[in-house]
């Protein structure tokens, strides 16, 4: 006759029983247990205006290659718009600055910042590259560009495609816009480029269409080249 166990001893081994049981009700119902959660993903309507750029809001998303879409955007009237980087309104509700790909507009003011600091050596470089003209006719060069761009945008919706990328962690996105200019979808970046307003300078990339960024930037630059032969906007100085 086997000897009875330890009190204590059969406690342990009741403890492992009901433990054992347990575990196997949870494996054959797993939601068994867990908690609903209290939040529900927002709205459309309940997206907030600073919502997080990158963010996917709770819309579907439509994506061009790796780039996403974005169709009928507004301008939003924000001080530091200018001609290549401007504060936008998706249309899920969400706010963002994006700053275009390939050219770059001279600025459109002097400023001074804190500091002592002034805005002065980047004019100057932007200038030198506009075929050497002056400080006070890049910054003309500057302010016609910005008037053009916001201008135009602030006409009629546009699409924009973006990576949601910010290369110097500022909080500006690059982007490709695409306006309607002639009964045509153009591109912002060439439209600037054929009418003398902005250097090619700054983050290149591989279209939404697939074409190359070597191939767009060619394309830039015999846009560049006609503008010149025309003496269009910076290059009749």
């Amino acid at each position: 006759m086997a000897k009875p166990l330890p009190k204590n001893r059969g406690f342990t081994v009741l403890l492992i029983i009901v433990a054992v049981a347990i575990w196997g009700y949870q494996q054959l119902h797993p939601a068994a247990g867990k908690q609903r959660g209290n939040g529900s993903p927002a709205s459309p309507a309940a997206v907030p205006k600073n919502h997080s750029p990158g963010a996917k809001s709770s819309q579907s998303v439509t994506k061009a290659g790796d780039y996403e879409f974005y169709q009928s955007c507004t301008l939003v009237d924000a001080r530091n718009n200018d001609g290549d980087s401007f504060m936008l309104k998706l249309p899920d509700g969400r706010q963002a600055e994006f700053r275009l790909y390939f050219v770059d507009t001279p600025e459109s003011a002097f400023k001074s910042y804190r500091g002592g600091e002034t805005n002065r050596q980047r004019i100057n470089e932007q200038a030198a590259e506009l075929g050497g003209i002056t400080a006070e006719q890049a910054v003309e060069i500057g302010q016609k560009g910005k008037h053009f761009t916001l201008d135009l945008l602030a006409s009629r919706p546009f699409d924009i495609y973006t990576r949601w990328d910010s290369p110097f962690h500022d909080d500006r996105f690059h982007a490709f816009v695409s306006v309607q200019q002639g009964g045509k979808s153009r591109w912002l970046d060439e439209l600037l480029v054929e009418r003398g307003l902005v250097r090619i300078h700054t983050k290149p990339a591989d279209l939404p269409d697939g074409t190359s960024a070597a191939d767009q930037k060619s394309h830039l630059k015999d846009l560049e080249r006609t503008a010149k032969r025309s003496q269009t906007g910076v290059w009749g100085l």
